[in-house]
């Protein structure tokens, strides 16, 4: 057993025992001096204090210096001193060291192994010095592999291993290997590609067979290789290091042996190879890849191609490569001729000739029902059932229709129906709000009251809800955001999930919308002029005249007049040329007034002003607040809002306006919402199943006929 010092805090330079400026080193320089006797008495009374006292607390000061110097056990206070002739009795096993009849002649310590020793050893010892305690391993031992620990908490270093020769070593070495192939040193290069002044022929390297060893599946790893084999297509690599190969070599040879450059001379026909017979590879590939151009086309047009335009798309490939240009180049060409083609543009149907109505084929119906359900073309599923005949069949298209609803690409019906119905389509884009006075509503709360809207949807036609549910919904979908926008507690979270029993909080439904009740409001205050007027026109479809030319504006910021909103709207109303449209949209409007112009409950406006919710509309029909209007909406114009929400859907569904022709349809639609059970499905079955849905004009029949 040794104490080394060491460098640690003197950097290599002799350890200074009494610093210069301490009360010791000042004494010392005092006492010297026959003109500073009385100084030197009083630094002797503090020499004195500090070394019965208490150790100095600042850490780096020369009085602290000073005391650790002085007690240290090699100090020169204590250096020759036997201090055990000093020491007080302890209690047994609290002293310190060990008895002496532990040790060896030689003055080792024989230890059993898996056994611990405690040794108790003055701190002071250890100062500014490494503790090294040697070990070996008796070669009779029965244990070949010892590990020894050695510490104030007994933490092993890591390196205190001894191992002796036998079977007890290839079992550690074999664990080593273990441990290596799953932790190796490093995964790869630093820098794969060549930087400052490093030349390499590497475009990319590989190293993932940890990752397909240890995490992946069979089924994964297929796919990891096709990417792989797929990368090599794309980076060309073989045919780069053989092009770059005689820069390499030039410039790695320079001033270097000539067995060197002989050397990577020689690794000529290796890359010559390599790159043949990846030209060859590719060569192969061409065909495939020109199948597969000719199958995308199928899909891009929605159906199969004719004989004659996969004839005519070969024929463009191959009069391009006439004219000089690559395989790449020649695909590229076909393909743009397959994106610009009026197939992939249009989605053409072909009447059959006459005056009557026929159905569409199979693959014209799978592209009406996708685009429709999903605003895109059929999946593999409906390709597979037009392509038997099958999709025709009544039941399987009830079945398929059932499918899709399910599938989370309802999103798109959610998008492109729902949001444009309500009119907030593009809603996260809004950016037209007073940034002094609405300062919270940033990018992320936009983000967040849009998706509620989308996800409202989604969830109207995915968990087939009642038409009604598009009014008396008690439950919306919410992130920790909007929640916070909404006050509603115990939502954390960026994610969004469902959020039951929101009517306390003045939610649920369209009505209850952050986007509705935004998006119907000016840039600084709300308008119950504007909110009005969507819910005569979005949920009862009724058509207003436009406002007539000239008319009185009221004050852009609320409380600016020291009148509320609503206030200022009445005044305004009594207009003569004005009255004939308030009267029949204010209203709805008042009721809406607790929410700001962002969407926020309030009771008060920005100026202050108390809001007042109250309603009476034209026929002496009264309501108080967003809880007053949906129960007017829900029991005086249900039907007028089941029959709405049929003649959007089915406009949607068609691509085109209604017209009289539809009335019996979306009276039968109707009459079936209203039955118990009434669901959405059931309104999109009724859509799909009719003849509207799946039958197209006599390619004669003139329009107007």
């Amino acid at each position: 057993w040794s104490f080394v010092r060491g460098p640690s805090g003197t950097q290599g330079k002799a350890l200074a025992v009494i610093p210069a400026d301490s009360v010791l080193g000042r004494w010392r320089e005092a006492v010297a001096n026959p003109n500073r006797q009385a100084e030197a008495t009083k630094l002797g009374e503090q020499v004195q204090a500090l070394f019965t006292g208490v150790r100095p607390v600042a850490e780096k000061s020369p009085d602290r210096i000073l005391f650790d110097n002085i007690v240290s056990g090699d100090g020169p206070l204590l250096r020759n001193l036997d201090l055990a002739r000093f020491a007080k009795p302890r209690a047994k096993g609290t002293g310190f060291g060990l008895p002496k009849d532990r040790f060896t002649e030689d003055g080792g310590l024989a230890v059993a192994s898996n056994t611990v020793v405690e040794i108790r050893l003055p701190a002071a010892l250890f100062r500014d010095r490494e503790f090294v305690v040697d070990g070996k391993l008796e070669t009779a031992s029965e244990h070949p592999v010892v590990q020894f620990q050695v510490g104030p908490n007994r933490i092993w270093d890591g390196k205190s291993v001894v191992v002796a020769s036998g079977a007890g070593y290839l079992k550690l070495l074999r664990g080593h290997a273990e441990f290596r192939r799953c932790f190796p040193l490093f995964l790869c290069f630093p820098d794969v590609v060549p930087v400052d002044e490093v030349v390499s022929l590497k475009m990319f390297h590989r190293e993932d067979d940890p990752l397909e060893r240890l995490f992946l599946s069979a089924a994964q790893k297929l796919k990891l290789d096709k990417l792989w084999a797929e990368h090599r297509f794309i980076s060309r690599q073989p045919t780069a290091e053989n092009d770059y190969l005689p820069q390499f070599i030039d410039f790695v040879t320079q001033d270097q042996p000539k067995e060197l450059l002989a050397y990577y001379e020689g690794m000529r026909p290796t890359f010559q190879k390599r790159a043949d017979e990846f030209e060859k590879d590719l060569h192969a590939a061409i065909p495939k890849q020109l199948d597969a151009l000719l199958e995308f086309a199928a899909r891009a047009y929605r159906r199969p191609l004719t004989d004659k335009e996969r004839a005519k798309l070969r024929e463009l490939y191959q009069t391009i490569r006439k004219k000089g240009a690559a395989h790449d180049e020649a695909f590229r060409g076909v393909l743009a001729r397959v994106l610009i083609a009026p197939a992939y543009l249009f989605r053409i149907e072909k009447p059959a000739p006459g005056l009557h109505a026929s159905a569409v084929n199979d693959w014209e119906l799978a592209t009406r029902l996708s685009y429709f359900l999903w605003a895109s073309a059929p999946d593999d599923e409906l390709r597979t059932l037009a392509a038997a005949g099958k999709l025709r069949d009544p039941k399987t298209l009830q079945g398929q229709v059932q499918r899709m609803l399910k599938d989370d690409r309802t999103r798109a019906l959610a998008v492109e129906f729902g949001t444009q119905w309500i009119h907030v389509r593009g809603f996260d884009e809004l950016k037209e709000k007073n940034e002094k006075l609405f300062p919270t509503f940033d990018a992320n709360l936009r983000a967040a009251i849009y998706e509620e809207s989308i996800l409202f949807f989604q969830d109207l036609f995915q968990h087939d809800r009642p038409v009604a549910h598009v009014l008396d919904a008690d439950a919306t979908y919410l992130n920790e955001t909007l929640a916070k926008h909404y006050g509603i507690p115990g939502v954390t979270g960026p994610q969004f999930r469902r959020v039951e029993k929101i009517r306390q909080y003045g939610r649920g439904g369209l009505l209850g919308l952050a986007s509705v009740q935004t998006k119907e409001s000016g840039a600084s205050r709300t308008s119950p002029t504007l909110r009005g007027s969507w819910v005569s026109e979005t949920l009862l479809g009724e058509k207003l005249p436009k406002p007539p030319p000239d008319v009185p504006k009221i004050a852009e910021e609320e409380g600016a007049a020291k009148l509320t909103v609503r206030q200022q709207v009445e005044m305004h109303s009594k207009a003569p040329q004005c009255a004939v449209c308030h009267v029949r949209v204010d209203p709805f409007g008042f009721a809406l007034e607790k929410y700001d112009a962002i969407g926020r409950r309030r009771e008060k406006d920005l100026g202050g002003l108390a809001v007042d919710t109250r309603a009476k509309l034209k026929d002496g029909t009264e309501f108080d607040g967003i809880d007053g209007l949906r129960t007017y909406l829900l029991t005086k114009k249900n039907e007028v809002i089941v029959r709405l929400f049929c003649r959007k859907l089915l406009g949607y569904a068609l691509g085109r306006q209604v017209s009289l022709s539809d009335t019996a349809l979306l009276d039968e639609m109707v009459i079936e919402l209203n039955k118990p059970g009434g669901t959405v499905t059931t309104a999109v079955q009724r859509v799909v199943g009719s003849p509207q849905f799946r039958m197209i004009r006599g390619a004669d029949l003139v329009e107007g006929d």
